[in-house]
């Protein structure tokens, strides 16, 4: 086992409502694996893949040699999650809630840098240590916003003068932390969210359909059950009104 300084972010997708019953909770948890695959490849080389946790990833980069660069990257990241929400969005065919809600999801993330462990199990590398609770504890945070950047000030301290200027000030009771001071920004501020007007194709058409289909057979035959891990949308009690066909 190692140990580092370390900047941890984690990238989250939200705005799903909270229950949907099973064919359209299988095509979300679909929906949010393809966004999250451009959320990584835009990420990549800079930071590594330490977790997929539902519908976010949990990312790692050496400090040094990211934080003057983070602004631009997760603007970068946000970005790409927006094209593909977009190609989405214009090529899908089905109309359950998990589809035509893909237009409406919103993307957040959440930054620390701190001592990290680094201990390696089978081929797997996992992150252990009290930064990497703090991190994930940001998660649940009171922040006015649907899409933002909140930071913790090692992280803040790191960011241009023209983005300090518009951070603001924000403390959080954070659970087994206690108050935290913290900074967040308006993704507005890291990226240009108004994207290349695109068009539908019927091949796009036919290759988003026939994916989401592939993608999601064992689901609709029972064979697994959809977004157990997913901390905004569940599949509905048997019984609910939600889960009528």
């Amino acid at each position: 086992m190692s140990e580092a300084n370390t900047l941890l972010v984690i990238a989250d997708i939200s705005g799903y409502t909270q229950f949907m019953k099973r064919t359209a909770l299988s095509h979300a948890q679909d929906v949010v694996a393809r966004l999250l695959e451009a959320v990584i490849d835009s990420a990549s080389p800079a930071f590594k893949v330490a977790k997929l946790e539902g519908d976010a990833v949990f990312l790692y980069a050496p400090s040094a040699g990211e934080m003057g660069d983070l602004a631009a990257r997760l603007g970068g990241m946000r970005r790409s999650f927006g094209v593909r929400q977009q190609r989405f969005s214009i090529n899908r065919v089905c109309e359950c809630e998990g589809c035509v809600g893909a237009a409406g999801l919103k993307l957040k993330f959440v930054s620390h840098i701190g001592e990290v462990a680094f201990q390696k199990v089978k081929r797997y590398q996992e992150l252990a240590g009290f930064d990497v609770i703090v991190v994930h504890r940001l998660l649940k945070n009171k922040v006015p916003l649907s899409e933002y950047v909140l930071m913790t000030e090692a992280v803040a301290r790191h960011l241009t003068p023209d983005l300090a200027s518009r951070a603001k000030a924000h403390v959080e009771d954070l659970e087994g932390v206690g108050p935290t001071e913290l900074r967040y920004l308006d993704i507005a501020d890291v990226t240009d969210l108004a994207l290349p007007a695109a068009t539908s194709s019927t091949w796009g058409k036919i290759r988003t359909t026939v994916g989401t289909l592939m993608r999601t057979w064992p689901v609709m035959l029972g064979l697994r059950r959809p977004a157990d891990d997913f901390s905004h949308v569940h599949l509905a009690p048997a019984g609910t009104a939600a889960d009528v066909a």
